[in-house]
């Protein structure tokens, strides 16, 4: 498949795409967006994902002028312009921006909002990540607190996310868990964090994007009869982990093999992932097979 651009209806390669100096989301990151993969060509929490990208415009006062019925549509014709076939993995990433503006931080309530698709194959993962699993470590940046800065806005500022996995790459991990100012665990750089601690299977309460493979795999999980749970975990507990992985859209569930902490304490977990971790992901699975032919009319090609 040829990756493609969708820029308020201009569909171009990847390369030749291009939006005005002038838009906020270029000078300020004032954008909303998400993210989806396809599963045997059906979008994976499509609708979860919309429900999402509209409450993170709400969050940040924006309102968005294209309806969903319209991005749907256009992110359609976007796949399509790429030439992908039903079994190929797909990405697909779709952005609002406040639209084009003076240079002045207060957002005129009359801009017309912007909408940027991009459709590509999904990243490729480092193979190891999945056989052995990725190594963390706890860095010293905070996560925003969450009066500051909602971490439910999905939006196109990441700079507290860029500094918190810059510093964990200088201290030799792949990603990070960053910390909340109390202590508290929040999520990694861009996907939630899940723990087994004293035999329980728990994720962080607060301090996190509502992340929703997260969600689903809860779901998954107790359809399949097994527990687990979202409560506060103190930087403290992570001592007496025994297993930690993360998930995302575009990861799934991906195993981490250790964790330094701040203290420069290294955890060592499973290689591929303990029993509880790929108890995970086979019913994460499982539960993506069913989702997928229970939606089989939304696939996109």
């Amino acid at each position: 498949m040829n990756p493609m651009i969708n820029v308020d209806g201009k569909i171009t390669p990847m390369e030749e795409a291009t939006i005005p100096v002038m838009d906020r989301g270029f000078l300020y990151g004032d954008s909303v967006y998400e993210v989806f993969r396809t599963y045997r060509g059906v979008p994976v929490f499509m609708a979860d994902h919309f429900e999402r990208l509209e409450n993170s415009a709400a969050l940040i006062s924006m309102a968005i002028t294209q309806d969903r019925e319209e991005l749907i549509s256009e992110i359609k014709r976007t796949v399509q312009a790429t030439g992908a076939h039903r079994e190929d993995d797909i990405y697909v990433r779709y952005q609002i921006t406040r639209g084009e503006g003076p240079v002045d931080l207060y957002p005129n309530p009359e801009l017309k909002t912007r909408y940027v698709i991009i459709v590509s194959t999904l990243p490729a993962r480092n193979p190891e990540f999945y056989s052995r699993g990725m190594d963390m470590a706890v860095p010293s940046i905070r996560r925003n607190p969450v009066n500051a800065l909602d971490p439910n806005i999905k939006g196109g500022n990441y700079l507290n996310n860029i500094l918190a996995i810059t510093q964990a790459r200088q201290l030799g991990a792949d990603d990070c868990i960053i910390l909340s100012p109390e202590g508290l665990v929040t999520e990694a750089a861009n996907s939630n964090a899940w723990f087994v601690i004293g035999g329980q299977l728990v994720t962080p309460a607060s301090g996190n994007l509502k992340g929703l493979t997260k969600k689903h795999i809860h779901r998954a999980l107790q359809e399949f009869g097994l527990e687990s749970r979202e409560t506060d975990i103190h930087a403290d507990e992570l001592y007496d982990a025994t297993e930690c992985f993360v998930t995302s859209a575009t990861r799934d569930v991906m195993p981490c093999a250790s964790l330094r902490l701040e203290d420069g304490t290294v955890l060592k977990f499973p290689e591929g992932g303990g029993k509880i971790t790929r108890q995970v992901e086979k019913v994460f699975l499982a539960y993506l097979d069913s989702y997928a032919a229970a939606h089989a009319g939304d696939a996109l090609i």
